[in-house]
């Protein structure tokens, strides 16, 4: 009975110091300029892990008092202790990982259009680019998507569409090509044959080539094999 007590303890102790990482992880990816927040995150996850009692315990018999006790607990992150032991959930984790997803997809889908994050970031600050008009499609797409991940790869395979065809896209564009996107396809690049910067094509039955003039009349041509410039076309 005693190891089945401390086995819950444990559980109760190391889900939150999971949660309180992963918190300081996120902060650190969201970077808001506080590097405070994320070590005093750590510091609490490090001090519940090495805890020997059961916070759930502690607070019951002595409230945010008995908390703040403990070494690495100031008032803010007790607060959310608390809450975690009345409601199972930490509301500010809960918006910070949904914050971090967003930004993920936001951050991936430019950077399918060669804008690194760094430059995202700036372009951001001078409001070449309005980061907040993201937003929403970015939050819709992982709902959508049930994943960040599979988000990502559903922006891969329309961006990979979109730029093999010139087109520009947008976010909204996988929802708009999302029953579709399992058809979705880049178009083929291939090496085509031209002449003094007309198209030709090779008639098998006669043996010859031909260029297609621009009424789309086919001349044949005689000049020399050499004179025939391949590009490469999609």
């Amino acid at each position: 009975m005693a190891k089945k007590k401390l086995d819950i303890k444990i559980k109760t102790n190391q889900a939150l110091s999971r949660i309180f990482n992963e918190m300081a992880d996120l902060l650190e990816i969201n970077s808001d300029g506080i590097p405070f927040k994320p070590r005093a995150y750590r510091k609490a996850a490090n001090s519940l892990q090495a805890l020997n009692l059961d916070v759930t315990d502690i607070y019951k018999k002595q409230g945010i008092k008995g908390l703040l006790n403990i070494t690495g607990i100031g008032k803010a992150i007790s607060e959310k202790i608390e809450e975690y032991i009345k409601r199972k959930k930490i509301k500010s984790y809960e918006e910070l990982r949904e914050k971090t997803e967003i930004r993920n997809i936001i951050t991936h889908f430019f950077k399918t259009k060669g804008l690194g994050l760094r430059e995202l970031k700036q372009s951001a600050k001078q409001k070449k680019i309005i980061y907040s008009r993201y937003t929403r499609p970015a939050k819709d797409l992982i709902e959508l998507a049930g994943s960040t991940e599979k988000a990502k790869t559903a922006i891969d395979t329309v961006s990979a569409w979109a730029l093999s065809r010139d087109l520009d896209y947008g976010i909204e564009t996988v929802f708009k090509r999302w029953l579709e996107l399992d058809r979705l396809k880049p178009k083929k690049i291939e090496k085509k044959a031209f002449y003094d910067g007309k198209p030709m094509i090779f008639s098998k039955t006669k043996n010859k080539w031909f260029v297609i003039a621009d009424n789309g009349e086919w001349l044949e041509f005689a000049g020399d094999e050499k004179e025939i410039e391949y590009k490469m076309v999609k």
